[in-house]
């Protein structure tokens, strides 16, 4: 089977029948999504009536929706918690492990030593089989680390890397510094071109030098701000372990947002924890789960795959992808149920933190551009079965639809009926009891939040000694924000970037700043 179709990034790099075709399907997630907009906007203008009921149905169906969608997220709660608890090295006990070894990816581009400092310290902290090295150190057993920095970085990026490799080379089985050279052609630049580069250099430098099989190694990819919770890698290595098919699977630990919760601003902590909510909800549908952000697989199958695609933005998502078409769609992503942290937006100021933060949130919803990516390989690709195809493509396709219209329609559309249907439609029942009736199924749907603002508090780390104890009221009520924030930081992102994608006006990869803050040592909460 040709197999070059996997590599394509947008329209632009196809040609003839194949360009068309793609740039075709780059329309549909923006065309779905305004023409609801637009339809529910022309609906209330000329047929009120029929809008209001539409809204209505909506409005009940978005209820159902959230006690769903509240029930999975509950159901996960409960299962990280318990995963929390369980002692993975006991588990690990009954397994033969000791051929398995971690190779922990870390790009970054313009971080400060700060910052790569506290998600190396948080390896060291982690559980793993360690030995004694030639000067006497303990050091992690079979964990390798590849800091994967970028060029373009500079000098200051240069000493960065050279500074984390003299202080923690000792505390590892080998510690790589990559630098990615800027300018490669073909390449995007940003973390995917990145990682891949790095991994490609660490097996031929740590894996081919000195035998060792790819089956046997799990990579972590991790944004350079992830600190790993202390049994990471024991429970990372007791799922790889037992899931029916390690080498076609990724490994999904849930991304909590917390290391510097507490000096963020509400807003920026709503949205954080909303993102780490939708992955715990994720994790409870592993059908519809694609890999985010930090996540792990085997060497094996990322060598398989051809590692992360340099091409694009979505790097994280789009491995799976790339994954599921290489393998004719026999692979998955195994939720794992446990957490990593990672930082929240946070910039000297708060319209600074409020422009970051919409930044972020709409270069994730860029992941809109696995859509024609996926699509178009469906049609290349006939061995996976046309079943498996529609299914994949109508959860997907329905989930970016959702993001970027369901807030917009209940929040903000939901009274134009009344605003322009004309003074007809405003003299009728429907008319008087249609806010009325919104409003007491959204007060309904609402009482989610009281879910949402208990679970929240379950993920705050230890209480800063400069944070009052009335800090945890603000924690909570915070919650009431999210009518706003959803449609703001979700559906307006959300559209912006299915726009783009339609327009062909593509994105390239933005950079979240990071803000280094004291490190906690632990991770529950205050007492």
């Amino acid at each position: 089977m040709d197999y070059n179709y996997l590599s394509v990034g947008r329209a632009d790099q196809l040609k003839g029948k194949d360009r068309v075709v793609y740039r075709l399907l780059e329309i549909i997630p923006g065309c779905l999504s305004w023409s609801t907009l637009a339809g529910v906007v022309l609906l209330s203008r000329f047929e009120p009536v029929w809008a209001a009921f539409f809204i209505i149905v909506f409005d009940l169906y978005w209820l159902v929706k959230t006690v769903y969608l509240s029930a999975h997220l509950r159901a996960n709660w409960k299962r990280m918690k318990r995963h929390l608890r369980i002692d993975w090295r006991k588990r690990l006990e009954n397994l033969k492990y000791g051929n398995i070894r971690h190779m922990v990816i870390l790009p970054f581009y313009n971080e400060s030593f700060d910052v790569v400092s506290a998600s190396i310290e948080s390896l060291i902290d982690s559980e793993w089989d360690e030995v004694s090295g030639a000067d006497g150190a303990r050091k992690k057993r079979n964990m390798m680390v590849v800091l994967a920095y970028e060029e373009r970085g500079g000098m200051e990026v240069e000493k960065t890397a050279k500074k984390a490799v003299e202080k923690y080379a000792g505390n590892f089985s080998r510690f790589l510094a990559v630098k990615h050279p800027e300018n490669l052609p073909g390449e995007i630049p940003g973390k995917s071109a990145n990682a891949a580069y790095a991994a490609e250099e660490a097996r031929k430098e740590l894996l081919d030098k000195e035998g060792i099989d790819y089956g046997d190694v799990l990579v972590s990819a991790f944004d350079i701000d992830t600190r790993v919770y202390p049994q990471y890698f024991l429970c990372l290595t007791w799922h790889f372990l037992t899931c029916e098919k390690p080498y076609r699977s990724s490994f999904q630990p849930v991304p909590v947002y917390n290391n510097n919760i507490w000096e963020a601003p509400a807003f920026s902590r709503v949205v954080a924890t909303s993102g780490t909510f939708w992955q715990m909800i994720q994790q409870e549908r592993p059908e519809r789960l694609a890999t985010f952000s930090s996540h792990s697989m085997s060497f094996k199958a990322l060598y398989g795959a051809g590692y992360w695609q340099k091409n694009i933005v979505s790097e994280d998502s789009r491995i799976f992808w790339t994954s599921f078409l290489r393998f004719n769609g026999d692979y998955r992503v195994v939720p794992i149920s446990y957490p990593v942290s990672m930082d929240a937006n946070l910039a000297p100021s708060f319209w600074q933190t409020a422009k970051n933060v919409y930044k972020q949130q709409r270069r994730w919803c860029w992941g809109v551009e696995n859509v024609p990516y996926f699509l178009f390989g469906f049609l290349k690709n006939k061995k996976i079965s046309l079943a498996r195809k529609i299914r994949f493509a109508f959860v997907q396709i329905e989930g970016f639809w959702s993001m970027a219209t369901n807030p917009l329609i209940i929040f903000l559309l939901g009274w134009l009926p009344l605003m322009l249907g004309g003074r007809e439609f405003n003299t009728t029942l429907l008319s008087y009891n249609l806010p009325i009736m919104t409003r007491n199924i959204m007060t309904i749907a609402m009482l989610g939040l009281i879910m949402s603002a208990i679970i929240s508090t379950g993920f705050l780390p230890k209480r800063p000694a400069d944070k009052s104890r009335s800090k945890y009221i603000f924690m909570v009520i915070q919650w009431a924000m999210v009518p706003f924030t959803i449609s703001i930081f979700g559906s307006i992102p959300a559209l912006d970037a299915q726009t783009r994608l339609m327009l062909g006006k593509y994105m390239g990869f933005w950079v979240t700043p990071k803000r280094a803050k004291k490190r906690a040592n632990e991770k529950g909460k205050d007492e």
